[in-house]
């Protein structure tokens, strides 16, 4: 049987050995944290000691909140925060989108990266605003200058939300008011993550548990697993590197586009154009062939409509539906490039023969 290929971490990672073995183990620590007993008292501590574990392997000094993802943290924020007016970047994850309807959009430049001139004429006269946007975007892997856009931020007196989802683990936090971090990115289980918080004063709290800004019951075996995979080793990451260029040179050697080929990027994620054929095609043809990439994000990948991020960056249409998402983990080798690259230039090859 044919071992398939997994090039879609972006939307999920496999959970590390070491945090499955720390899930394992805390599921025998069943009690709940806010129960005053003995029990509870334990596994309190183990909740607060994962809840420091988290804190310094992320490199992060302030308010850690446990949460049940990135969706969950982005809502938070946007229903909580003392601010009066919405100012998201038109490439943010369609969580933003969805807690944010009728925000100020800030526009990118047509390499993906934002348009500060846009993002300091959405500021101007706006009164506490909260400012959404991503360190790294989720389909084509830009990274975006969150310095220079947090000291606009700063200067205009509002906060700056920032989705580290797809940048936790492998680059350096940036500075905000509130990151957002999502464990099953970087090793750690589904359904848990947290939201970092620079000033708590900035977010009402509401009561109940994680300091009462989150009611609920902590899922301890969860967060035991996410504190195991923030501590894992992500050395790898250098190794994405190499492997990233080795796909882009190829994919352009074929006849196809880079998405974004000339803005700063984490080695992480690829967008990439084939063109006369649709992304959703591609993303079938490889399935069948043993390859799982994406066709836009894990969000919007089955559905017909044309990737937002794309037509925000100037992109046709028709080019915007030609492109798939490639995505790597630390189990990627460059065998699985090489694997994709024979597929992607067959299918170049149907085409250009039809």
């Amino acid at each position: 049987m044919q071992t398939r290929i997994y090039l879609d971490h972006a939307s999920t990672t496999p959970i590390l050995p070491a945090a499955a073995e720390a899930m394992a183990e805390a599921c025998r620590a069943w009690a709940n944290p806010s129960s005053p007993h003995a029990e509870g008292r334990a596994v309190r501590a183990r909740l607060e000691e994962a809840r420091r574990r988290v804190a310094e392997a992320l490199g992060w000094d302030g308010t850690l909140i446990f949460t049940s993802g990135a969706t969950e943290a982005i809502a938070l924020v946007v229903e909580r925060a003392h601010a009066a007016r919405f100012v998201i970047a038109s490439v943010e994850h369609p969580a933003v989108h969805r807690s944010a309807p009728g925000a100020r959009q800030v526009a990118v430049r047509a390499d993906g990266t934002l348009d500060l001139a846009d993002l300091d004429r959405a500021l101007d006269g706006a009164e506490r605003p909260l400012v959404a946007v991503q360190s790294v975007n989720n389909e084509t892997g830009v990274i975006h200058p969150i310095d220079e856009v947090y000291a606009r931020v700063k200067a205009s007196g509002g906060l700056l939300l920032t989705d580290c989802a797809q940048s936790a683990g492998k680059l350096p936090l940036p500075e905000a008011d509130f990151l957002v971090v999502a464990a099953h990115k970087f090793g750690g289980p589904p359904g848990v993550g947290a939201l970092l918080v620079r000033d708590p004063a900035t977010l009402e709290a509401i009561g109940g548990q994680e300091g009462g800004y989150r009611p609920g019951t902590p899922a301890v075996p969860s967060i035991m697993g996410f504190a195991a995979a923030c501590e894992a080793d992500h050395g790898w990451y250098e190794e994405a590197k190499r492997l990233r260029l080795r796909l882009d040179e190829g994919v352009m050697a074929a006849g196809g586009e880079v998405v974004a080929g000339d803005a700063p990027r984490i080695a992480t994620i690829a967008g990439y154009r084939m063109p006369g054929v649709p992304g959703a095609a591609q993303m079938m043809q490889l399935d069948l062939a043993g390859i799982a990439v994406t066709a836009g994000s894990a969000c919007s990948s089955g559905s017909l409509k044309t990737s937002p991020v794309l037509t925000a960056m100037g992109w046709p249409e028709d080019s915007a539906r030609e492109v798939i998402r490639v995505s790597f983990g630390p189990q990627t080798v460059e065998s699985d490039i090489d694997a994709l690259l024979a597929e992607y230039r067959a299918l170049i090859g149907k085409r250009r023969a039809a």
